[in-house]
């Protein structure tokens, strides 16, 4: 049997349930090749059609969660770092670093609605504010961060403001007035004001580092920051860190099932999902490491199938004689694309 054709057939017999090691019993996973090709950051998940948008450079691949089937793919993204969608709305948004645009598009069809300008440099995350309906760009830029806000119906750019750092990451909303957004830059928080878009604090979020993913539970009003190897908890009324969660490198992304009471915390570095139980507002266990593959460091999750998603492509070993990665977040030399996983953790 030919090297390829073994590979097919091993990612065919990997499309069923892959056998966890005995600590996390009660979880299992698939792995589905998307195949496509290009960089990846942020996935997201349309809980209304139960499709996984995977970001991918130029181009966003749209998957069908149960099957694992690609069943779209949204072009003409350059640099896009993923889509946000607004099912309240019928609209998703895409960054793109690239142009400094947001692609918006239709959820059902997938038809591109509108090219926003934003006017920003270095976009990168997003986020929703249902208290007010607004879409929020949340991009990289010197000497502080931007924010756009969008009107989630129409695109239309209402505002912009500047955060105090140059690295903010993802954010967060409570629903009754305050956004909340990680620097990674700063190992902080910065506190918004939906009313006036303004920052009205900054919270130091030590001992996290380099704080990336960010996820809420409304009901104890707490905030979740992924964070380097130790993750932290933060009382959303005082920015108090309330709690440290242990968990792998090279995490960029973190989710929360608000029904399970299920924290997932991917590791890029490491190669898995650390899974933790909310006991109580100030109380956490981890219950589960699910393994992934290393590079897997984004990750989203539907709350209506409580079904968590991260991916990563997987490469041939570099060629003899390549050269090393360059310092900081530098990409370490690799071969050719052999697959591109889309890994579901069931629970």
């Amino acid at each position: 049997m030919t090297y390829f054709l073994k590979r097919a057939v091993l990612a065919a017999a990997l499309g069923a349930a892959l056998p966890l090691s005995a600590h996390a019993q009660a979880f299992r996973t698939q792995r589905y090749d998307i195949g496509g090709e290009g960089f990846f950051d942020y996935l997201t998940v349309d809980t209304a059609t139960n499709r996984v948008f995977v970001s991918r450079g130029t181009h966003i691949q749209v998957v069908d969660a149960a099957t694992g089937k690609l069943v779209g793919d949204i072009t003409n993204l350059p640099r896009t770092h993923g889509a946000l969608i607004v099912n309240a709305t019928g609209r998703g948004f895409t960054t793109n670093a690239g142009d400094s645009t947001s692609t918006m598009f239709d959820l059902q069809t997938l038809a591109v609605l509108r090219q926003v300008h934003t006017g920003a440099a270095g976009l990168d995350g997003f986020m929703y504010d249902d208290a007010t309906g607004r879409v929020l760009t949340i991009d990289h830029s010197r000497p502080n961060g931007t924010v756009v806000v969008m009107d989630a119906r129409t695109g239309d750019v209402v505002t912009r403001l500047a955060t105090s750092g140059d690295a903010p990451e993802a954010g967060v909303s409570d629903g009754r007035g305050r956004v909340f957004i990680n620097l990674e830059d700063r190992n902080a928080i910065d506190v918004i004001d939906d009313h006036t878009w303004k920052v009205v604090d900054t919270w130091n979020i030590a001992p996290c580092d380099s704080p990336t993913g960010i996820a809420m539970d409304r009901a104890t009003n707490r905030i979740f920051s992924g964070c380097g190897d130790t993750s932290v908890v933060v009382d959303a009324s005082t920015g108090r860190v309330v709690a440290r969660i242990p968990n792998g490198g090279g995490v960029d992304g973190i989710a929360f099932d608000p029904a399970d009471k299920l924290l997932y915390i991917p590791s890029g570095a490491a190669g898995n999902v650390t899974v933790v139980h909310e006991d109580g507002p100030d109380s956490y266990r981890v219950v589960a490491t699910v393994p992934t593959m290393r590079g897997a460091r984004t990750i989203a999750l539907n709350p209506k199938t409580h079904v968590a998603y991260v991916f990563t492509p997987e490469f041939e070993p570099p060629p003899a004689g390549a050269p090393a990665p360059a310092p900081g977040r530098g990409r370490a030399p690799r071969g050719p694309q052999l697959a591109a996983w889309l890994f579901a953790i069931h629970h």
